[in-house]
């Protein structure tokens, strides 16, 4: 078995240079550095890394916590988390939960006790008690997609000026009655939407009407029921906004059942684009978000953060794209 010292051998360092190169412990003069890590290359060395983190205290991990890995948003989140962590150097461990409180604690707690560096959460609608955890044993942590108060760093896109773009979009092709399949209530993402929603009515000079507003529960069978309520209406809407693409699924099936053609008899845009959205017939009208983005500023954050531990916390908002197709009612839009 290859040791450290016969990589120093290899490359005519000592051994403790080998470690600092290793460790990051010491600069190293690059053609020494180099020297090392051909000599490691050649010998098929392998790093301890448990006996690393013994001495660093660290263990080059960051716990990924997100729920609906399924999703294709934070599916794109987790790429995008991971490239960054491998390109610092770092592995990931990942756990859902489940957008459960309860279960929400279980994992942090786990992640906690697997010693990872930092940690790196998109927040339940309730999570006083995780956020509890990490503030009282100073465990160092990001949160993204979702905002919670001001006191850790974070990253999102941008939420509610684009939905506003989509309400005055549709408002500019005539529609008056225009409903939107809102999110999880207490998500900073479902509050700023429906914020944007409102703004953008009012930007038309168009009253808001309660029964246009719908909770879809940011899941696709929410979206379901939330489509019908609102198609169930005196006045029901000529268009529909939904929040996110599992809702937008579930709105797609509702007016699937009910025999209405999109765009023909009633239009639709959604938050949240996805890679078969122009597949459909029509092809939808979507908000894009940053997804990879967010992943990696989240990692940047974190390892800023790991470094410096007492500069101020940070929250970054990221721009996202208005990705015009045809669902909306304009023929031949993006082609």
């Amino acid at each position: 078995m290859t040791t450290m010292v016969d990589v120093a051998r290899q490359a005519g360092v000592s051994v403790a240079t080998v470690s600092h190169v290793l460790n990051e412990t010491r600069p190293v003069r690059p053609d020494t550095r180099a020297a090392v890590l051909k000599a490691i290359d050649e010998l098929g060395y392998t790093h301890n890394t448990l006996a690393r983190s013994l001495v660093t205290s660290r263990t080059r991990s960051i716990g990924l916590a997100v729920s609906a890995i399924s999703n294709p948003y934070f599916t794109e989140i987790l790429q995008g988390v991971e490239a960054g962590a491998l390109e610092a150097g770092y592995s990931l461990l990942l756990a859902d939960p489940h957008d459960d409180p309860q279960h929400e604690q279980k994992v942090v707690r786990l992640l906690h006790e697997r010693r990872v560096d930092g940690m790196i959460l998109a927040p339940s609608a309730e999570p006083a008690g995780m956020v509890d955890y990490l503030t009282r044993r100073q465990v160092p942590a990001v949160f993204l997609d979702r905002l919670v108060g001001d006191t850790y760093d974070q990253v999102c896109a941008e939420n509610t000026t684009p939905v506003r773009q989509l309400v005055e979009h549709l408002a500019d092709l005539g529609h008056t009655r225009i409903g939107l399949v809102a999110g999880l209530p207490g998500l900073s993402t479902t509050t700023e939407r429906v914020q944007g929603y409102r703004e953008g009515l009012r930007a038309r000079g168009l009253p808001f009407a309660p029964e246009l507003l719908a909770g879809g529960n940011s899941e696709a069978e929410g979206a379901q029921d939330a489509t019908r309520h609102l198609l169930a209406a005196p006045e029901p809407p000529t268009a529909i906004i939904t929040a996110n693409n599992a809702m937008t699924i579930g709105t797609l099936r509702a007016l699937r059942d009910l025999g209405l053609d999109v765009p023909r008899d009633i239009a639709l845009a959604c938050f949240d684009d996805f890679s078969w959205a122009d597949l459909f017939a029509p092809r939808l009208t979507a908000i894009s978000q940053p997804s990879k983005e967010i992943g990696a500023t989240a990692v940047r954050l974190l390892l800023e953060r790991l470094e410096d531990p007492d500069r101020p916390p940070r929250t970054l908002r990221l721009p996202c794209t208005y990705v015009h197709r045809d669902s909306c009612g304009c023929t031949g839009a993006g082609r």
